[in-house]
């Protein structure tokens, strides 16, 4: 009986440990066995475990996602920040300071860069600019309490592509990094 035991969403988000804006992202990207059953989408427990494992095992899906680096000195929200994205299926690095930042930048390739602007030694915009130096090409969006006009025009004057200030609601930060990505921007709850 347990081979065709079947989850409904609730239990899978349970199961998972995720949200259901993912668990609809992973179904609709064919990533997720799933079955239509009506208006309903039903699990079969032991598919959901193949694909756990085969997931685990392969690095598939760390290697199909976008990888995203958040740079900020105050550690809860570089943890909340990472841990929203993570659970929307980016694969995420985080880096406490500026200089940790640059080494990240150097050692892999990254799809976007979120940066708090106002830190202790190498400030946001200096990361900016070093990251331009690196690839002129990388999305990067800011998040800062510390908002001023002239902070505001440098950084559009180097490209960056979103300009969030805290406080500020998880949904935006996913809106945000959507729409640097060109993905389809999430519904806000």
């Amino acid at each position: 009986m347990s081979e065709d035991h079947f989850l409904t969403t609730e239990e899978v988000l349970d199961y998972l440990q995720v949200n259901l804006r993912t668990i609809y992202r992973l179904i609709k990207a064919g990533r997720i066995p799933a079955v239509r059953v009506g208006r309903q989408w039903r699990f079969r427990k032991r598919d959901i475990d193949l694909w756990l494992s085969g997931h685990r095992q392969s690095g598939r899906a760390v290697a199909d996602r976008p990888r995203v680096l958040i740079v900020d000195d105050e550690q809860a929200v570089r943890d909340l920040v990472a841990k929203t994205l993570a659970m929307a299926e980016y694969d995420v690095r985080t880096a406490p300071d500026g200089p940790t930042a640059i080494a990240e930048l150097r050692g892999g390739e990254f799809d976007l860069l979120i940066t708090d602007l106002k830190m202790p030694g190498m400030d946001g915009l200096s990361v900016i600019r070093e990251a331009r130096r690196l690839s002129t090409e990388l999305p990067i969006i800011i998040i800062t309490g510390y908002s001023t006009e002239a902070s505001a025009i440098e950084a559009i004057n180097l490209g960056v592509c979103g300009y969030l200030t805290k406080p500020f609601r998880l949904p935006r930060v996913l809106a945000a990094a959507a729409r640097a990505l060109g993905e389809p921007a999430p519904a806000e709850a």
